[in-house]
């Protein structure tokens, strides 16, 4: 059983899946409400983890290891590892936006956590925060990073430049990712403002 689940990822994710749906219907008993909170909820951690996870694995293993490695290996990460991970960033930053845009709409409090209403400021900072990674994201560092990773074709020094661009909003979105994450355990354990 082991052999035909771990060293498969797609067998493990249909696992964890699996799992996740008994722990779900053991837990939730049929409150068609609270499932529909629970779920949206789930989903919008599930994907900032993903997100945030691979911000994280760039901004402090790739970048930092990239001159490490001889030249003669660096296609492995660039032209393999690099455009992977970044498919799974973009895709699970906007899948973060649209999860926390629907639970806050959902639970009645996305139009004043937007406009920083009373009581939702906390949650509302933390939402602008995910709202411009995720711009950096998609309008900063993926055309850059399809420049600096050879996806698109550019003269060597505008693709030196834009991975310094790519690096520096990605950096920017790691110093933002912190206060943002606050910002959201903040608001469900009594730190509004």
């Amino acid at each position: 059983m082991i052999n035909l689940i771990l060293p498969n990822l797609r067998n493990a994710v249909i696992t964890a899946i699996v799992l996740t749906l008994a722990v779900f219907w053991f837990t939730t008993q049929g409150n068609v409400t609270g499932q529909m909170l629970v779920i949206t909820r789930y989903l919008h951690v599930l994907c900032g983890v993903m997100w945030v996870g691979l911000l994280w694995y760039f901004n402090f293993v790739q970048i930092p290891n990239m001159p490490k490695i001889p030249d003669e290996q660096k296609p492995a990460i660039s032209k393999v590892i690099a455009p992977a991970a970044l498919f799974w960033f973009r895709w699970a930053a906007l899948a973060t936006v649209l999860t926390g845009l629907f639970l806050s709409m959902i639970s009645g409090y996305m139009i004043d956590a937007l406009s920083f209403g009373e009581g939702s400021r906390t949650i509302g900072l933390g939402m602008w925060l995910g709202n411009i990674m995720a711009f950096n994201v998609w309008f900063v560092i993926w055309p850059n990073q399809k420049r600096a990773l050879g996806i698109v074709t550019v003269e060597a020094d505008v693709k030196a430049k834009s991975a310094r661009t790519a690096m520096l909003f990605s950096r920017t979105n790691m110093i933002l990712s912190v206060p943002m994450l606050f910002c959201m355990v903040g608001q469900q354990n009594g730190i509004v403002w």
